[in-house]
């Protein structure tokens, strides 16, 4: 991956966006797509949506969410202790002891979620997994009113961490489901902007996905797409504790996932596989048996129905602060979605038959 382009995730990655609170990083994302697309628009629920080529056929979508897990202010104690819920799936395991920031009106405010020393705990309560609720931030002020003089109810936090390298072509962050999703369509479609293809192509930031797929619905019935992508995280499987009987075998660092089952358009899936094999993309193949919990979920029942698909990238320790993927499978996944886009014929149909 170029310098530029890698400058271009990382700033995806540390700019905060938990649920309902994307904004900022959908700034980010329209200043990086008016260099390939013909039109920007952002709809009321905070949906950016791009377009090259409005007036081809079929349409396409290509979807990522935007937002990543989080936390929300819920109460400030009398000695000025910040009391939280989470936004999206955390788990309270490893939250005590890490540093947070909470993202103001007037700018970040750094703070860390404290936990009771090792020497003071009773046996019982090092064996107990403290609840969300019962943590707290601290932000070293004393007091409610100075505290609520710089946090307001309701002001989101995230983990306090960026993206590293770490060995190789791996790198580590928070948020890289589905951040790196975002980077994906962002890049299809600037290596897509010189070339020539039949297909209208509709790059779709998507919002609150991880409170309920809520963005990739509105946005379907704005787009209207005839087939319809989702690119989001798979659960790598490639380490300790994981049962590859149960989630499958996938790795970080050999290619894409492709998803087969009931939520996928037989023939979109069978034209990634085949342009996948064709194209010698590195790939992986994983069984989903009911609906996916991404946006291919409610891209496919959009309207009177939509071909769905689903791409997704092996990531390693999804949802905490640590999650891990491969730069070369981010690479492959542009590769193979470009090839897709440009193999699909204008009067392609996607009807099983």
């Amino acid at each position: 991956m170029d310098e530029k382009s890698l400058l271009f995730l990382k700033r995806l990655i540390e700019t905060p966006s938990p649920s309902g609170f994307e904004q900022p990083l959908q700034r980010v994302i329209r200043e990086r797509l008016k260099e390939s697309a013909d039109e920007i628009r952002t709809d009321v629920h905070g949906n950016v949506i791009a377009v090259k080529n409005p007036g081809g056929k079929p349409r396409i979508m290509l979807a990522a969410h935007c937002d990543e897990v989080g936390f929300m202010v819920k109460y400030i104690d009398e000695n000025g202790f910040i009391y939280f819920s989470s936004i999206g799936g955390v788990d309270a395991h490893i939250v005590p002891g890490q540093r947070v920031k909470i993202h103001t009106d007037s700018g970040d405010i750094l703070g860390v979620v404290g936990k009771k020393p090792i020497h003071a705990m009773e046996e019982e309560e090092k064996k107990k997994v403290v609840k969300l609720s019962e943590q707290w931030i601290d932000i070293g002020l004393s007091g409610r009113k100075e505290v609520e003089k710089v946090v307001k109810i309701g002001d989101p936090v995230t983990f306090s961490v960026g993206l590293e390298k770490l060995q190789g072509d791996i790198v580590v962050a928070r948020g890289l489901d589905d951040k790196m999703g975002t980077f994906i369509i962002c890049e299809v479609l600037r290596s897509l902007s010189s070339l020539s293809f039949p297909a209208a192509i509709f790059i779709a930031s998507t919002v609150q996905e991880e409170i309920g797929l809520r963005g990739a619905r509105t946005a379907a019935y704005f787009i209207n797409p005839d087939v319809g992508i989702a690119i989001d995280a798979d659960l790598a499987s490639d380490f300790p504790t994981m049962d590859k009987k149960k989630e499958g075998e996938i790795r970080v660092g050999k290619g894409p996932v492709l998803t087969r089952g009931p939520n996928i358009n037989p023939r979109v899936g069978q034209m990634l596989i085949k342009i996948a094999e064709e194209k010698n993309i590195p790939h992986q193949i994983s069984g989903e048996s009911r609906a996916t919990p991404t946006d291919a979920n409610v891209i496919q029942i959009n309207r009177s129905g939509v071909a769905a698909g689903l791409v997704s990238v092996p990531v390693r320790y999804l949802h905490t602060p640590v999650e891990i993927i491969s730069l070369g499978d981010i690479e492959n996944t542009i590769n193979l979605l470009k090839e897709f886009v440009l193999e699909v014929k204008r009067e392609e149909s996607f009807i099983p038959l």
